[in-house]
């Protein structure tokens, strides 16, 4: 039984190092990288459980791709797996953003990837439509679900929340369908599964331990993409005077062209802030919520499934969250393909991503390296 344990362990290690090294464009890109290891290579879980991860999980704080890393390695390899999942694929962009961080603070400057990034960007488009495709095709279980989904990515397309797309979303496909099937059942209410407190102090110098609460405040209120983090930085650090917006607009460039969660960003804030110990207290601070709420929400899945009502409203928030997918695919195809050079590499992408069975992780090593020769040649 060990021995089978440490096997399952091992292999969820494996698998989110390699995510961890490879997983570019967001969390919306590493979700799908995720879908095609765990649901159609390895089969850990069924598409229809992984939706139910997808939906839960964007309803609490924390990075949602981190998050998801960790119920998958739950569901693998149990709480232990939990932890080994979610610190594989932290460490490599952790270590890789250190010594970005190291390098910036010494010679105050950043490696050129940007022929890279710019293969990368479209090669990640096909990735996240693959995804929407297989996921839509199990979240769209009738036509009411449909044209949820559709006022959803309306609503997303014109810049509505995401979390109250989510919520509201729940809420009026549990009533809908509820009220449908005539149920006279009476409905209990639910305690919330959280109450976060307050962190914040009023801060006087840059110490580790200031650096530490300050990501643990963000970690824990930090609801969507990773991307709203850049918003909480700012109020918490450039308006404190603990870092300028250039530097902050450097920080948040790091976090985008290296792989894995985009909150790898606080490494590199850490260590430009109190050097090698600032870099582990921001890292730590801003994770760790993640883990607690992924080891106090997973128990509650399966029972939720089971629960008639909670399961039309994870059908409705399941069917949303593709919605919010699709609207994230549609706002950076319209951002990425700007020139020919872009649409070349996005149409090999479609061609390798939907007409052979190559990795995902290879499809944007292709789309660096096009984009990089493309550049070089017709820049």
């Amino acid at each position: 039984m060990e021995k089978n344990q440490s096997k399952k362990l091992k292999e969820v290690a494996s698998v989110f190092f390699k995510l961890g090294c490879f997983a570019f464009g967001g969390p919306a890109a590493h979700i799908a990288m995720m879908e095609d290891e765990i649901v159609t290579k390895r089969q850990w879980m069924t598409r229809d459980y992984f939706l139910d991860l997808i939906g839960t999980t964007n309803l609490i704080p924390g990075p949602n791709s981190t998050e998801m890393t960790m119920h998958c390695g739950h569901e693998r390899a149990g709480k232990l797996g939990l932890f080994v999942a979610g610190l594989s694929f932290i460490i490599p962009a952790t270590l890789i953003t250190a010594i970005l961080a190291y390098l910036y603070v010494s010679y105050g400057t950043l490696p050129e990837v940007e022929p890279f990034i710019f293969g990368i960007k479209p090669a990640v488009l096909a990735i996240i439509a693959s995804a929407v495709i297989k996921l839509g095709k199990k979240a769209i279980k009738g036509t009411e679900l449909a044209m949820l989904g559709s006022l959803v990515l309306m609503a997303s397309l014109l810049g509505l929340n995401e979390i109250i797309a989510l919520l509201t979303a729940g809420i009026l496909g549990m009533l809908y369908f509820t009220i449908k099937e005539k149920t006279n059942k009476n409905i209990h209410s639910i305690s919330p599964l959280f109450l976060w407190p307050v962190l914040g102090t009023s801060l006087v110098k840059v110490s580790t331990l200031n650096v530490f609460w300050v990501f643990l405040k963000v970690g824990a209120i930090l609801y969507g993409s990773g991307y709203v983090l850049f918003a909480y930085l700012d109020a918490e650090l450039v308006t404190r005077g603990w870092l300028t917006r250039a530097e902050l607009i450097d920080a948040i460039a790091v976090g985008q062209f290296t792989p894995g969660p985009i909150l790898s960003t606080s490494t590199f804030i850490g260590y430009q802030l109190s050097g090698f110990y600032g870099a582990l207290a921001a890292t730590a601070g801003i994770f760790l919520p993640s883990f607690l709420f992924v080891l106090i929400l997973n128990p509650f899945i399966p029972k939720m499934q089971k629960s008639k009502v909670l399961r039309h409203f994870l059908n409705a928030v399941n069917v949303a969250a593709v919605a919010i997918m699709l609207a994230v695919l549609v706002i950076m195809t319209k951002e990425t393909l700007l020139d020919w050079k872009a649409i070349v590499i996005a149409l090999g992408a479609v061609i390798l991503t939907f007409k052979t069975k190559i990795s995902p992780i290879w499809v944007i090593l292709i789309g660096a390296v096009l984009g990089y020769i493309l550049l070089g040649l017709f820049s």
